[in-house]
């Protein structure tokens, strides 16, 4: 039986790179949300694993075989003995290479979806160490839910009850690979870059509350992506100045930015003036938690 799961985006509400490894691997700490909506990835059980791709984005995802769905099946077949793997079909909405997590949430969905399939449980540490075996921002996007991030992307808060947020996320179409952005950072391995500590987020805060701790936290990749993709100045410069426009930030690292409005009717103002002037750029309501 055809089973379906969905892969949301994943926003960097804020985003503090602590400093980098002896490894060369970068330290960070994030508050990450999730949106109702993205990718869908359906899976026909079965013996053999394959993957196809359709979608308005589905061109940009590149070839197939590299897709982080299948590194991350191999990964399960790897610690679970007899599992049981099938024809996984990718329906990709998201743009690609644009700090959204769009790939590594495809990944934590086929890895939902072989759960379901085998009968394992979500915190089956075999599939928590598969979702870390695949990818970075994999883990975090196994449960899809509101939670800090630290470390590589191992380390993970408790899941966090946020209020929803609604946002305007918009991307210009415009591919940003992360380790150029860190490379243009030029942080030495072994050093920490002595940034001012994330604020504290807890249970049970109003939007107004949230947005004011948002506020004092920051995407320490956002210069560094800036010079690297101009446009990115561009679009928060736009979003900051929509009516209403609360907070404007970079996700991730880029080139995907978004802002938080006081409600639904703000947002769809936005998306209506930032279509109209820029209709080659990807534009999306949605609302966060």
């Amino acid at each position: 039986m055809l089973i379906t799961d969905r892969a949301p985006a994943k926003i960097n509400l804020t985003l503090h790179v602590l400093g980098r490894r002896a490894d060369g691997y970068h330290r960070l700490e994030s508050l990450v949300a999730f949106s109702r909506s993205g990718d869908t990835l359906s899976l026909l059980p079965g013996d053999a694993l394959k993957l196809s791709i359709s979608g308005p984005t589905a061109p940009a995802s590149g070839d197939p075989g590299d897709n982080l769905v299948l590194k991350a099946a191999q990964k399960l077949g790897e610690r679970v003995e007899g599992l049981r793997l099938g024809a996984f079909h990718l329906v990709k909405n998201l743009p690609v290479a644009a700090g959204i997590g769009g790939g590594s949430s495809d990944a934590a969905a086929a890895l939902r979806l072989l759960a379901r399939a085998n009968g394992l449980s979500l915190d089956d540490k075999r599939l928590t160490a598969a979702a870390a075996a695949t990818g970075s921002d994999v883990p975090v996007c196994l449960a899809a839910k509101a939670r800090m991030m630290m470390g590589v992307g191992e380390s993970l808060g408790p899941v966090l009850d946020l209020p929803a947020l609604p946002t305007l996320i918009v991307n210009p179409r415009q591919a940003l690979a992360t380790k150029d952005v860190f490379a243009r950072m030029n942080i030495a391995p072994g050093t920490d870059t002595g940034f001012a500590a994330h604020p504290k987020i807890v249970n049970g805060l109003d939007p107004a509350t949230l947005v004011a701790l948002l506020k004092k936290g920051r995407n320490d990749m956002e210069d560094a992506a800036c010079v690297l993709a101009p446009v990115i100045g561009d679009m928060l410069a736009i979003l900051s100045a929509a009516p209403g426009c609360k907070l404007a930030r970079m996700s991730g690292s880029g080139a995907t930015c978004f802002a938080i409005f006081p409600d639904c009717r703000a947002v769809a103002k936005a998306r209506r003036a930032i279509l109209a002037a820029h209709p080659d750029w990807w534009v999306k309501a949605a609302m966060l938690n």
